[in-house]
């Protein structure tokens, strides 16, 4: 498991922890069970293989698991900077990036922006919404085209980055839909590279889990990926700081019926790491 903790920049959000995926080994178990209920959930999962809450036959996994009262498509993007530059990046994007954020004319929503605090450092993450799905996302791309304060940024940016990436997602519909938060905050942003085949096990799992990681208000916002790396799955949750992190998540542990949703979610996980950020 790779950790990773953000710094927030000037973004909606007070601040932030983020976690995304990177190569690793199968996770460890976080909790030991008697062999008796090893042998019980073992057997208990053999049949969940052969019983779905959802075909994912009769539909495409997008429409099953996204909100149907929504068509907002989201934009995740990691832009690892040169070491030198990151100050100056930073500069450059709270000059910039907030003005598409405003301007009633762009469809689309700047949730947050955020820098790497521990973990894979000089590296910015930002998180769009686009209001309208696809059509708004082409809209914006066109648009900013047209722009020639983003292209001039865009060129100046360039000269600053060692490398991105980006990724198109979705909302689960069983998820919170992000929202500004007075801060300061942490947010953790959690990412599961899935096995091939298990995203509709996993959402079914995931909607009776969630309820389990609400009291605090914790839970901001769940992704699937839909262009990009796929069968990726990213969790945004706040904290006010690590030790409420570390509170909050224990908590869980106590709380009937956890563990076992965290035992079949886990089958379904190739990889997972954790991204955690701060906002000033």
């Amino acid at each position: 498991m790779a950790v990773r903790v953000l710094r927030a920049r000037g973004a909606a959000w007070a601040g932030g922890l983020l976690r995304r995926a990177a190569p690793c080994s199968l996770l460890p178990r976080l909790r030991t069970w008697t062999s008796s209920s090893n042998r019980s959930r073992e057997d208990s999962w053999l049949k969940s293989l052969f019983v779905r809450k959802v075909d994912p036959r009769k539909d495409a996994h997008s429409n099953l698991l996204a909100k149907k009262e929504t068509s907002n498509l989201y934009k995740l993007q990691f832009h690892n900077v040169k070491p030198e530059c990151l100050e100056a990046y930073n500069k450059i994007c709270q000059e910039v990036l907030p003005k598409i954020h405003e301007d009633k004319h762009y469809p689309c929503t700047l949730v947050g922006t955020w820098n790497t605090w521990y973990g894979e450092q000089d590296q910015a993450v930002h998180l769009w919404r686009y209001e309208g799905g696809y059509p708004a996302l082409t809209e914006v791309m066109n648009k900013l085209r047209e722009n020639k304060e983003f292209l001039e940024f865009r060129k100046a940016r360039s000269d600053m980055l060692l490398s991105r990436k980006n990724q198109l997602l979705l909302e689960f519909s069983f998820w919170n839909e992000p929202v500004p938060r007075s801060g300061p905050n942490i947010y953790e942003l959690r990412s599961y590279q899935l096995r091939p085949g298990t995203m509709i096990e996993w959402g079914n799992y995931w909607a009776r889990a969630i309820r389990f990681r609400q009291d605090g208000n914790e839970a901001v916002g769940g992704f699937f990926s839909q262009i990009g790396q796929l069968y990726m799955v990213h969790h945004l949750w706040a904290y006010r700081d690590l030790q409420t992190r570390e509170d909050i998540r224990n908590a869980a542990w106590h709380k009937h019926g956890w563990e076992e949703l965290v035992y079949y979610t886990d089958s379904a996980v190739g990889c997972v790491s954790s991204k955690p950020a701060y906002s000033p």
